[in-house]
């Protein structure tokens, strides 16, 4: 993929802190990664409905969603991995700026791709949640199906079985879904984001 030469950022007169004054919170990227069946979109969906209720600025990327459109030309190969998260860095970037706390809820499975990912925001922009959960316990769940498809060779590349899922290393924010209720996982986050001034 060639890059164009020609091109210019524009600034605008209007700055990401104009919008969230406007906002009346701080705009960060809550990204949450773990194995396929953690709980990731679920908890992702009930955190943005309390914030809400908390009248927060939200937006929430899915993997599956994001794959319907803006992705829908990758597949899984590690090459297409990388890329899938390097869009969404971007895009939850442009979220950011424009003052929206940004949900996303991808597998991410290689660490190098979600440090990159941190390194295109600000100090504290980056907030990455782990949602721990056991390999057997996203088995037993299986909500797609998929470990069932993997174990029988009808996927390839499947993170947890045949790729790898590389563990954050020092995660903002760690959530145990095999240990915990998703109101209880929900109420861990939003008491690290009260402690540390995101939201009132």
């Amino acid at each position: 993929m060639s890059e164009s030469k020609n091109i210019v950022w524009h600034d605008s007169i209007v700055t990401k802190q104009d919008r969230q004054e406007i906002k009346k919170h701080k705009s960060a990227v809550l990204w949450f990664t773990g194995l396929s069946g953690s709980g990731k979109s679920t908890i992702s969906v009930s955190l943005e409905k309390e914030l809400h209720e908390l009248g927060v600025h939200t937006y929430r990327l899915d993997g599956d969603n994001v794959r319907h459109g803006l992705n829908k030309n990758l597949g899984f190969s590690p090459e297409d991995r990388t890329e899938n998260i390097r869009r969404i860095g971007e895009v939850a970037n442009l979220m950011v700026d424009a003052g929206l706390v940004t949900l996303t809820a991808f597998i991410s499975p290689y660490r190098e791709d979600r440090d990159r990912v941190r390194a295109l925001l600000e100090d504290n922009e980056f907030i990455e949640v782990y949602v721990k959960c056991s390999i057997e316990a996203c088995e037993e769940r299986d909500p797609k199906g998929l470990y069932q498809k993997a174990r029988a060779g009808g996927i390839q590349g499947f993170t947890g079985i045949d790729a790898p899922y590389e563990e954050p290393v020092k995660p903002e924010v760690t959530v145990e879904t095999d240990k915990q209720s998703l109101e209880e996982s929900v109420q861990v986050i939003i008491k690290y984001l009260r402690e540390k001034g995101y939201v009132s």
